[in-house]
């Protein structure tokens, strides 16, 4: 079976987020007040082959916990699609 996944990865609210910060002093000098406490995450895809869904997340959650997020500074979430 193959499958997409779709990860999104960001920092933790407990963590300072220049990347955000920065972005959100931009929406300002727009001319975009109301626009506030911009977070800036990664967003992921990738294809994988398993034998059923249940291996398929197991997988992307071992991809995400040991390579795609560092979980002292951000957290993930995903969806898994299985494509046909």
């Amino acid at each position: 079976m193959k499958f997409i996944a779709e990860i999104n990865v960001m920092p933790l609210k407990e963590i300072l987020d220049p990347q955000g910060k920065a972005v959100t002093g931009s929406m300002k000098n727009l001319g975009l007040q109301e626009i506030q406490n911009v977070r800036v995450g990664k967003h992921i895809t990738l294809e994988l082959e398993s034998e059923n869904e249940s291996v398929a997340r197991q997988k992307v959650d071992e991809a995400c916990r040991k390579l795609l997020a560092n979980l002292i500074m951000e957290s993930y979430e995903f969806e898994l699609k299985q494509v046909f």
